[in-house]
């Protein structure tokens, strides 16, 4: 059996929500469906502000007590105390356990980890491998897998057109379906309210979701995530993050559906600095390109 890959992701913190009513506190504010977390031992998600804008996204795994949440380092802080608030009278505990754990990707094996601490498959894409929440201390030396960086972590990510937020796209400026949360299990439609909840389902019901989430590539290295994405001096959105290939350079995208179809329909160039773009919808893509290039509103 091929060998896989680990990283210890060092920008990722972890925050711990337990006690008694932990469940019903988290199933009412974020888009994740906690009764599945529980069942499956994992979840994604977000959650967002009432206009419906991703504030935090993260990995959600089932541990003893309660939840630990994968989420950016810089922002474990900001959703603790912004948790907190919420809490009012609930009986949860919440604690920002950054300095204590170490989050470690696993990929390119089917075979789970066998190292001690909460461990995970990935729930938004099979492809991803598996996620660890382990003691910052612990050793990751795991049978099957060898060590790699936090940059190959990412570039197979990347590859698989997964975005993630504070390198593809900015907190407080996308829906969940600009960045196909949709389609990667992280919004349920059928739980109930949380925060955001009437924004996200009146996109998902009347299909007014056309920012989405792509991959690009380019023969050469693509300019730093933000550079704006356009078709013949026209906007039609920004890069996210990329690395540069054997074979060329591979990035996501963020861009407007309809307006990406009319110049591929047309045959403009799709640029970014002035490199050309390929544009291909991700593998695990259920949206696809509109039967017209719609309009510029």
């Amino acid at each position: 059996m091929r060998n896989g890959s680990y990283a210890r992701l060092t920008d990722r913190g972890t925050v711990f929500i337990g006690g008694a009513e932990a469940e019903t506190f988290l199933q009412n504010i974020i888009t994740t469906d906690m009764g599945r977390v529980v069942s499956s031992g994992a979840g994604y998600g977000a959650l967002l502000s009432p206009q419906g804008k991703i504030l935090f996204d993260f990995l959600v795994l089932a541990t003893e007590g309660g939840f630990l949440f994968d989420l950016p380092r810089a922002l474990a802080a900001d959703f603790t105390k912004r948790m907190t608030l919420y809490r009012l009278r609930a009986k949860v505990e919440i604690a920002n356990r950054s300095e204590a754990d170490a989050v470690i990707a696993f990929w390119g094996s089917d075979a789970a980890p066998a190292i001690a601490g909460v461990v995970a498959a990935d729930p938004r894409l099979a492809a991803l491998g598996f996620r660890a929440i382990v003691p910052a201390d612990a050793s990751l030396d795991v049978a099957g897998y060898e060590a790699a960086t936090e940059a190959d972590y990412h570039a197979w990510r990347t590859g698989l057109t997964i975005p993630e937020g504070g390198r593809d796209f900015p907190f407080g400026d996308a829906f969940p379906h600009d960045v196909d949360m949709d389609d990667l299990g992280g919004l349920d439609f059928r739980k109930g309210c949380y925060v955001g909840q009437e924004i996200v389902s009146r996109m998902e019901h009347r299909g007014t979701a056309r920012r989405r989430a792509v991959a690009v590539s380019g023969a050469s290295a693509l300019p730093p995530a933000g550079t704006p994405i356009e078709a013949d001096g026209k906007p039609l959105g920004a890069l996210g993050g990329s690395f540069d290939g054997e074979s060329g350079a591979a990035g996501i995208g963020l861009i407007r559906l309809d307006r990406a179809k009319r110049a591929l329909d047309q045959g403009m160039p799709i640029t970014a600095d002035g490199i050309p773009l390929a544009i291909a919808l991700p593998s695990f893509a259920r949206f696809g390109w509109p039967q017209d290039g719609g309009d510029d509103a």
